[in-house]
């Protein structure tokens, strides 16, 4: 009966430690995601200020044509 216990508490710490590394890799991929779609909202607006830009001109398009 003791052996049986003693296994269990065995299983039950490797489980523990399983599942803080688990936590830990949940956490970091947690951060890259969050990373990515801050890059990609910067892409974004990137993106939006030059098709704005593209819609005005440029500014060669405002110089007089004798320059």
């Amino acid at each position: 009966m003791e052996s049986r216990l003693t296994e269990l508490e065995i299983k039950v710490a490797l489980q523990d430690e399983q599942l803080d590394a688990l936590n830990l890799t949940v956490v970091r991929q947690q951060q890259q995601l969050d990373l990515l779609q801050e890059q990609l909202r910067h892409l974004y607006r990137l993106q939006q200020a030059g098709n704005q830009q593209d819609e005005q001109g440029s500014l060669r398009d405002d110089i007089p044509p004798h320059y």
